[in-house]
């Protein structure tokens, strides 16, 4: 008996195993059998395309060629699937607090002294992002000359795997009636479209709390067309000159772990391209460093000039935020954004609320503002020094556990209209690149700050909010109250020490929604195709002039699909 009892615990472990194994890997590739370490590619490999960054865009754009063209996609980073700091709503804010050299988040301080965050995973910033989803609105679509009906199709394709309606509850219903309640209409409800008034947008985080990341949409992959190279990042892109009348792009030389370098070429064919996809920062940092930018800039750091493009790099732009903490009286759920208010002056107020602020958790955090990512908002930009991070962060964990309980209004502006410039640091495509934003050098932005500043305190002063913050105190005397927490209470203009413009200029964060860098009609046409350059495209949110609707992401995976789709329909006119 006890040997029969003991084989059968023996083959319930064996068996239990095995479940956890098969269980484990599904979750951590998905099934995917082309998801490959760049460790195993060959030294030498062709294919039809070539996508350069498994992001946002790069994923809808590998999923939609690889349906009839052998496609490669190289991503700097790893697999999201399986990592618990990705994968759920909960974590949200552990990647990006991750600075480890392997961590899915690359932290980057720009020139003005804002902390940011780059992607270096499969799917991008879609990743790591608080997960709101909302179209471009119809004056957006209309500006960029794309087909409307394909748009819209593009769209569907995207939400089909990673659109979700949010679970509204208190905190984010607060929201909503208070932006009703103070004029902010009409009431559009459920809606993935750019509408003005106060909408409940959609969101990539299932009913369960799990985040689809566009790395979700290489699920429309044809698996015997595509391969997918982790950790492998691009080195630069390769050109040739020969019998050409422009440089023409032929390949990539991408390195793996071990520092192993790889090259991959295109196959013989007209329509076979290169396709950037590396985002913001690295689709003009890759061009620089492939020799395709400013001559004098590229000269400077050793680069062989392939073509002097002075516009690679110009044009960068970061939509500030804004945010007020409103500590409450009573528990709130983890939320993050669900609701939107869109003016007709080009303000969007947002909230968020409990993420990791107290109940149920020992962390102590502050979820979208919290130091631990970056966001410092009580010391101005220039101040946001290691040193500073590590004494606000050192300062939560003094405070009580009621200063966690609460949320944050928020306030992002449109466009925006000030820009500025990116430049090489070095030669190295794992660094970073030096970037400049201006944010407020542009004053109409500083007064959209201001007066959304105001909606702000006046959502927060709305009878449909008074549930949520403290009505026997002013907010005055809870700004006072803690003047040492590391995140901000909105100021009381009347007594305030500063002025509301001061305000918005010491307290700007970023929402991660940077763009610029190879603009439309400066660094490439309206096919995406680089102007001076064949075989070459960049296809991601450096081509954006300013940033569509109230988040990008949506945008930024339909234009993928888009974009893969109009490419497979010139591959067969020319076949």
């Amino acid at each position: 008996m006890d040997c029969l009892g003991w084989w059968k615990k023996i083959v319930a472990a064996i068996s239990t195993l095995l479940l956890l194994h098969v269980c484990c890997r599904a979750r951590r590739d998905r099934g995917f059998s082309f998801l490959h370490q760049a460790t195993t590619a060959p030294m030498v490999s062709y294919y039809d395309y070539i996508i350069v960054g498994g992001g946002t865009a790069g994923c809808a754009l590998a999923a939609t060629l690889s349906r009839t063209s052998s496609v490669l996609l190289l991503e700097r980073g790893g697999s999201p699937f399986g990592n618990p700091n990705i994968t759920h709503l909960s974590a949200f804010g552990a990647a990006l607090s991750d600075l480890s050299p392997k961590s899915p988040s690359q932290r980057f301080v720009s020139e003005d002294g804002v902390i940011n965050a780059r992607a270096r995973v499969l799917g991008g910033g879609s990743s790591l992002n608080a997960g709101f989803y909302s179209r471009a609105g119809s004056e957006f679509i209309a500006n960029a000359g794309w087909d409307a009906k394909l748009v819209n199709e593009s769209y569907r394709w995207v939400e089909r795997r990673v659109a979700f309606h949010p679970p509204l509850r208190q905190w984010q219903l607060a929201v909503r009636n208070s932006l009703l309640e103070i004029g902010i209409r009409p009431y559009n409800g459920y809606t993935l479209d750019h509408l003005y008034g106060t909408k409940v947008g959609g969101t990539i985080f299932d009913g369960y709390g799990r985040r689809h990341s566009s790395a979700d949409l290489l699920y429309y992959a044809n698996a015997n067309g595509l391969t997918v190279f982790l950790h492998g990042p691009v080195q630069k892109i390769l050109f040739t000159t020969e019998g050409k009348i422009k440089p023409t792009a032929n390949g990539v030389i991408f390195s793996d772990a071990n520092g192993l370098n790889h090259w991959a070429y295109l196959r013989k064919g007209s329509t076979n391209e290169v396709i950037v996809c590396s985002g913001a920062l690295g689709s003009p940092q890759l061009l620089m460093l492939s020799g395709l930018g400013p001559e004098k800039h590229l000269e400077a750091h050793n680069i062989s000039v392939v073509l002097n493009m002075p516009l690679v790099g110009q044009g960068m732009s970061d939509n500030p935020m804004n945010a007020v903490f409103v500590p409450s009286p009573r528990p709130v759920e983890v939320s993050l954004i669900e609701v939107v208010g869109i003016t007709h002056n080009g303000i969007y107020i947002e909230g968020a609320s409990g993420a990791n602020f107290a109940s149920q958790t020992k962390t102590r955090d502050f979820g979208l503002l919290s130091p631990k990512i970056g966001q410092l908002a009580t010391s101005p930009p220039k101040q946001r020094t290691p040193e500073a991070l590590n004494r606000a962060i050192e300062a939560m964990r003094f405070l009580p556990r009621s200063a966690f309980v609460g949320g944050f209004i928020l306030e992002k502006i449109m466009g925006p209209l000030s820009r500025g410039h990116l430049e090489l640091r070095s030669t190295n495509p794992n660094d970073n690149p030096a970037v400049t934003f201006n944010y407020f050098k542009d004053p109409g932005d500083l007064e959209k700050c201001v007066e959304g500043i105001r909606i702000i305190e006046r959502v927060i002063e709305s009878r449909s909010f008074s549930r949520f913050r403290y009505n026997h105190l002013p907010v005055s005397s809870l700004l006072n109250m803690t003047a040492n927490s590391p995140v901000n209470l909105l100021p009381k203009h009347a007594n305030a020490s500063r002025s509301l413009e001061q305000f918005c200029r010491d307290t700007v964060t970023t929402i991660w929604h940077y763009h610029g860098g190879c603009q439309v009609g400066q660094v490439v046409d309206h096919d995406y195709r680089v102007i001076g350059v064949d075989s070459l495209r960049v296809i991601d949110g450096s081509t954006f002039d300013y940033s569509p609707g109230t988040n990008p992401q949506a945008t930024v995976m339909m234009l993928g699909r888009y974009m893969g789709v109009k490419m497979l329909h010139e591959r067969i006119a020319n076949n």
